[in-house]
């Protein structure tokens, strides 16, 4: 793979952060609550832009300091337990003008607002009330919910385009068989294109192969083999011939249960622009019910752990965005519309830190009659949380390098 396709990973992750803390930002602006700061990457700070109360632009360079009367130093922040990865921190401006900063680690983001953890602004136990903790519950809620809703939005919209643009699918020519393989004890040849299976046409590969598969699975008593009827079209002839291929339950390894190959040849089946947006909205709906599902059974053991941190990420971007100019868009757009969802799905979760983590603390705090826990409380819980999943995600990256190795 040429290395400079591993690029591609910048925009992606910075698409999937930018929209999911605009969810937090823009909700945070709607419920009256002061942002601070919306960052896109870690910290340190490359560059800010902030409004100036009494008009124009000002710029922030490496987080340094405008002016004396500047208080902000975003070297002093640390990005790992605000409600997105922000925290406000002491001395921070208290302008109604959000700095809009650019960052140097490009795998992250984050917004700041005071009153992330319950804090109180001053002795007499009062909130600022334009913090965080100064909000409803509700307004709390949603604002924690948003990046996940625009997670989730984002993946409709790139299915969207993705169906729009049309899918890469294998046409059903057959471009090698197996020696004494079924199909090859069948008659079939290179070059034959299969036209219907068990009397279903077949007009890509994959309608080939679930046929195949739906018979396999339909036969309770696991015989050794599993007849499917095929009618194939011959090069250079109209004429069709009829055939059955007892398919394999347990083939040799890398044949498959015919021993076929696929020609190779790839043709886009789109389908109208004013279907797209429901079949992208279909497709998220399906594709989240299969994650959920998989996370199941893979704490349940009926599947392996198999998770990828941001090297792996990193070289399946790669590897993908190289199939652009052979196989179209469809695979970009369907690889970070996956992502967009494993990132919404992830951050719900209940696990603190995360999103779904502070939601389920604001709903102890309802179920104790509004009663907030301690900030020092929360901030240990999110501390503990984000110490937890930051050892977790050392060690996805040590194998992930460990599996780049030869």
């Amino acid at each position: 793979m040429n290395n400079w396709y591993l690029l591609a990973a910048i925009p992606v992750f910075g698409l999937l952060v930018l929209v999911h803390e605009f969810g937090h930002f823009i909700t945070a602006k709607w419920a009256g609550i002061r942002v601070e700061e919306f960052g896109l990457g870690f910290p340190p700070c490359i560059v800010g832009l902030r409004q100036r109360d009494e008009g124009g632009w000002e710029v922030i360079w490496l987080g340094g300091r405008r002016n004396e009367e500047d208080m902000y130093d975003s070297r002093k922040q640390t990005p790992f337990s605000g409600t997105s990865g922000g925290v406000s921190t002491p001395g921070a401006p208290t302008s109604n003008h959000t700095i809009y900063s650019l960052n140097l680690i490009p795998i992250g983001g984050f917004v700041r607002m005071p009153g992330e953890n319950g804090d109180i602004n001053d002795e007499d136990g009062n909130y600022d009330p334009q913090s965080f903790a100064a909000k409803s519950a509700g307004k709390r809620l949603i604002v924690l919910v948003a990046g996940v809703t625009m997670n989730v939005l984002l993946a409709m919209i790139l299915f969207t385009f993705a169906f729009g643009f049309g899918e890469p699918k294998l046409l059903p020519q057959i471009g090698k068989v197996v020696p004494n393989s079924p199909a090859a004890i069948a008659g079939i040849q290179p070059g034959d294109t299969i036209v219907a299976a068990n009397n279903q046409p077949v007009n890509f590969f994959i309608d080939l192969q679930s046929v195949v598969n739906t018979e396999l699975q339909a036969d309770k008593n696991q015989h050794a083999t599993v007849p499917v009827a095929l009618q194939i079209r011959r090069s250079g002839s109209k004429e069709l011939i009829s055939t059955t291929v007892n398919v394999r339950e347990h083939p040799p390894a890398g044949q498959g249960p015919m021993g076929i190959e696929a020609s190779g040849k790839v043709v886009f089946d789109s389908i109208p622009l004013w279907q797209a947006p429901l079949r992208g909205v279909q497709y998220t709906f399906q594709m989240t019910s299969d994650f959920l599902k998989a996370i199941g059974q893979m704490f349940t053991g009926a599947l392996p752990f198999q998770v990828a941190g941001p090297v792996g990420i990193v070289r399946i971007t790669g590897e993908v965005a190289q199939s652009v100019p052979s196989e179209g868009w469809w695979p970009i757009l369907s690889l970070t519309a996956v992502l967009s969802l494993n990132l919404a799905i992830i951050n719900i979760l209940p696990f603190p830190a995360l999103d779904g983590g502070r939601v389920v603390l604001v709903l102890i705090e309802v179920l104790r009659g509004g009663k907030k826990l301690k900030p020092e409380v929360e901030g240990m819980i999110n501390f503990a949380g984000m110490l937890m999943l930051l050892t977790l995600m050392v060690v996805i990256t040590f194998f992930d390098v460990k599996n780049l190795l030869p």
